[in-house]
């Protein structure tokens, strides 16, 4: 999960042809095997627990999440007044909140043990939107859980950086995330990558429901892993 900003512009959130510079140089640098299938998973709510994560931050800082709705802006609010963080004040608060905490979120139930089970028919990367500075951090966050796989700092929506990879691989391709629009960028960009909808807090998932463009949405990562094999194995891997 990022904020609606983040996630809503940036470059190689369109058609494709604009990558930030920074965001291709990753995409090139991994290493893929054309033969193999792909899973492409976000990390915040998909094999992190990213709101348990930024509730005990708020909660220092005197705010809390007030829950309306699924996106970040609009539902963090000061307790002294209830009064709505603006989009100046919610970037600069997320930027603080990777910058302390993105090395230590807790794993997601199941991912870790999940993602190895796939990684013996398919190749993992993960693609989140976490700020660039934060990069390290969160692969050493991959590393002490378990899920030590290629990881790409993102911006904006994703389904140009998803087609850009996928485009490497003679393979069925997978998508997962937490946010819808994602999906829906992953759907306008191109077709072939089956599109997996997962928010790990149920809190935010009974919030949302199914993302309208994914084509299966699941509860769990046991679920997830199930989905996965059976698409694959539907098309001979």
């Amino acid at each position: 999960m990022t904020s609606s900003a983040d996630a809503a512009t940036g470059p190689g959130g369109g058609s494709g042809q604009d990558f930030d510079p920074e965001v291709l140089s990753q995409l090139d640098a991994l290493q893929l095997d054309p033969e193999r299938p792909l899973v492409i998973t976000d990390a915040d709510e998909v094999l992190f627990q990213f709101m348990k994560g930024l509730e005990g931050y708020l909660a220092g800082r005197e705010l809390y999440f007030d829950w309306s709705s699924f996106a970040l802006f609009g539902n963090i609010r000061r307790r002294a007044d209830d009064s709505v963080l603006d989009h100046p004040d919610l970037a600069e608060l997320l930027q603080a909140f990777f910058a302390a905490h993105a090395a230590e979120l807790e794993a997601v139930e199941g991912a870790a043990e999940a993602l190895a089970g796939l990684s013996e028919r398919a190749q993992i990367v993960v693609l989140s939107n976490i700020p660039l500075p934060q990069r390290a951090a969160r692969q050493e966050a991959l590393q002490r859980t378990g899920m030590d796989y290629p990881l790409v700092a993102n911006r904006g929506p994703k389904g140009a950086a998803v087609h850009h990879i996928a485009a490497r691989v003679d393979a069925p391709a997978v998508f997962i995330d937490d946010i819808p629009l994602n999906h829906k960028s992953v759907r306008a960009t191109g077709e072939g990558v089956h599109c997996l909808h997962f928010v790990a807090d149920r809190r935010l998932a009974e919030l949302l429901g199914p993302a309208e463009h994914c084509d299966l949405a699941c509860d769990s990562w046991s679920e997830l892993r199930q989905a996965i094999e059976r698409h694959f194995a539907d098309r001979g891997y």
